[in-house]
């Protein structure tokens, strides 16, 4: 697993989450609570909240971070236009280092989407 799978590496941190859920879980209680009350549809839906998410994902440069809200854009309806209009807003605020990750964000959303299709076809 690379982190040019993005789904594999999306599963594999899933499963390494449910572990730290077992061992830290008042603190992953809490961080669940912050990213449900965060997500809470309100001035911005869900999807907006969401390519933001994958925007600051870039800015820290953070690929796991990349991996969950790339999925989860494609899972709000986000299109590769307002993902890449978001990538834009990424590059701007970080300059050079965002757009190397802007492009990891692109290969993972490209992928998502891509087993969002095939998945809807079989």
């Amino acid at each position: 697993m690379t982190a040019n799978d993005w789904p594999a590496l999306a599963q594999h941190l899933g499963g390494e989450l449910r572990h730290l859920r077992g061992g830290a879980s008042d603190v992953m209680k809490g961080f669940s609570a912050i990213a449900q009350a965060a997500l809470a549809p309100g001035a911005l839906d869900v999807k907006t909240k969401e390519l933001i998410a994958l925007a600051i994902s870039v800015a820290t440069r953070c690929d796991d971070c990349i991996a969950f809200h790339a999925k989860a854009a494609v899972d709000r309806g986000a299109t590769r236009e307002e993902v890449l209009e978001t990538l834009g807003m990424a590059i701007y605020m970080g300059a050079g280092p965002s757009a190397m990750y802007a492009s990891h964000a692109l290969g993972a959303f490209n992928q998502f989407a891509e087993a969002k299709t095939r998945n809807a076809n079989t």
